[in-house]
């Protein structure tokens, strides 16, 4: 029981779903089997979401720091102490401004040790902003607070795990955006990811063109032949398993990307529709890179269907034992590595070997 992790909830933006699906999830007591969850909120606004999609009589336990959290209880620290209005389903600045002292309380103690990994439940990207939040999104917040030099947004399931080169930028500046180097960056953090925290010894990767028909030999288009082959086969000459351009459309559509254990999309777009229309409601995202572990569902807000009990919490539910599994895999590996060390000063290669780290 000592041994179980601490994973951080972030609540996102209080007139959302965030909260509902939150809830939904720790009611499960079974959830407290594998971790010690702490809720970074307020216990009035999680009463407020209880009631409004009549989820019982779960209740938080309070605490003041993360190191007060109790084993088999879900634990909430209060962030702040006014009342806070709540408008279920509109986009307000009160939903920005306490998303983002979930999201600062939560993030302070996650770089400081207290907790183990980070769930975050989905935020608006336009509301958030602030003096303090001027980020496109969770990803680029967190890189900055991880002094990560490259991260990766890394879209996983069961069956499909997908990475973009260019994230949340408009569709009009991805052309340019898209270089080799950049490229090649993103391979080996998907290439260091598989090995390091799903434990795939050689794992095989996927590159989609950026054009329609990967331009069809620069019918249609000279990136592929310029920018994405030559960066396919610098990654791979540095050891990482790698192949395409592929067609994107056909890729999919054929069912390609069973044969690969993840796939490298030019923009968010042409990676996450796939990914969502295949595994929307057990899909997680997850970003790569970082020196902690984050995770995410894969959907919004929700303001559509906030307060009417309809949010499907199997996303967030994935999410948060996406975090356990992967904190459990870096751990176990670096106790591999450094028994290797101890054990007579020479490291032997093994499956669990990595290549230094591109953050």
């Amino acid at each position: 029981m000592s041994n179980k992790l601490k994973i951080g909830i972030s609540i996102g933006d209080v007139n959302g779903i965030g909260l509902e699906v939150i809830i939904k999830t720790l009611s499960n007591p079974a959830i407290l089997n594998y971790c010690t969850p702490i809720v970074y909120g307020h216990t009035k606004v999680s009463s407020f979401h209880r009631k409004a999609n009549n989820l019982g009589d779960f209740s938080f336990n309070v605490i003041n720091h993360a190191n007060q959290a109790q084993l088999k209880k879900a634990n909430m620290i209060n962030c702040w102490e006014e009342d806070v209005k709540i408008e279920l389903g509109k986009i307000t600045e009160t939903g920005g401004k306490y998303a983002l002292l979930s999201l600062e309380r939560a993030t302070a103690d996650l770089v400081n040790g207290d907790i183990d990994a980070l769930v975050t439940a989905p935020i608006n990207k336009h509301n958030i902003q602030s003096e303090t939040f001027a980020f496109p999104g969770h990803t680029e917040y967190l890189q900055e607070k991880s002094g990560s030099k490259d991260v990766l947004m890394f879209l996983i399931s069961e069956n499909l795990r997908v990475g973009v080169v260019t994230g949340h930028i408009p569709v009009k500046d991805v052309p340019t955006a898209i270089t080799k180097e950049k490229i090649v960056s993103k391979l080996k953090l998907i290439n260091e990811s598989l090995k390091k925290d799903f434990w795939i010894e050689k794992p095989k990767i996927a590159v989609l063109g950026l054009n329609p028909h990967a331009s069809d030999n620069g019918l249609l288009g000279t990136e592929e032949a310029d920018i994405i082959t030559p960066a396919i086969q610098e990654a791979y000459d540095k050891g990482i398993i790698c192949f395409g351009p592929y067609p994107a459309d056909g890729f999919f559509g054929n069912g390609s990307y069973k044969k690969f254990d993840a796939v490298l999309a030019m923009y968010h777009d042409q990676g996450l529709i796939p990914f969502k229309t295949l595994a929307f409601h057990n899909g997680v995202n997850y970003t790569a890179g970082l020196k902690f572990v984050r995770t995410s569902p894969d959907h919004g807000t929700g303001y559509d269907i906030a307060g009417k009990d309809l949010a499907d919490s199997t996303s967030f539910t994935e999410a948060l034992f996406s975090a356990i599994h992967i904190v459990r895999n870096r751990r176990e590996q670096e106790d591999l590595l450094s028994n290797q060390l101890r054990g007579g000063g020479k490291v032997v290669e093994t499956q669990f070997d990595i290549k230094d780290d591109a953050s």
